[in-house]
């Protein structure tokens, strides 16, 4: 039982200094693109928080990375791509809550120690519409899929 906590002790060592040097390499090889209006984003949270409304009139996804990270991704404001939209994440100790229309159709696929979960009704989803696909790689952190911000209530994005 000692060697097996030994081991245990070892790899959760292991596990958490590359999970460091995994968000120092992403700080530098990750290139933002957090414009409200992008059709493409991509996200990074290291170490701190993430905000992020979309105001996008064609969203067609883009990349999401949170190592020791995580915060809110807002797509009430946004529009789906007629073709739909691909988001591609990952979570490394860290996440973020991706909040969707009521109405869209969320596909999610997850591998490692964590997952993405769409914690909506179903009831209200339209599935002739164009979906959103969440797809990525958690590490001991995830992505939760809601329709309202459970802080505070929705306010529409004011155009500049």
């Amino acid at each position: 039982m000692r060697t097996l906590l030994r081991l245990f002790g070892f790899a959760w060592v292991v596990a958490f200094v590359g999970g460091l040097v995994g968000a120092v390499l992403a700080r530098q090889r990750v290139v933002v693109e957090d414009d409200p209006e992008a059709s493409e984003i991509s996200l990074l949270a290291t170490f701190g928080p993430l905000e992020f409304v979309s105001t996008a009139s064609t969203f067609r996804g883009g990349t999401v990375e949170c190592w020791y990270g995580g915060g809110t991704i807002d797509l009430r404001s946004a529009t789906l791509d007629p073709a739909g939209a691909t988001l591609r994440v990952t979570a490394v100790f860290g996440g973020a809550q991706v909040i969707v229309p009521s109405s869209w159709p969320v596909r999610t696929s997850s591998a490692g120690l964590g997952g993405i979960n769409d914690a909506r009704q179903q009831a209200f989803v339209d599935e002739s519409a164009p979906a959103l696909t969440i797809e990525g790689v958690c590490v001991l952190g995830g992505f939760g899929v809601m329709s309202e911000r459970p802080d505070r209530p929705f306010e529409p994005a004011m155009p500049a």
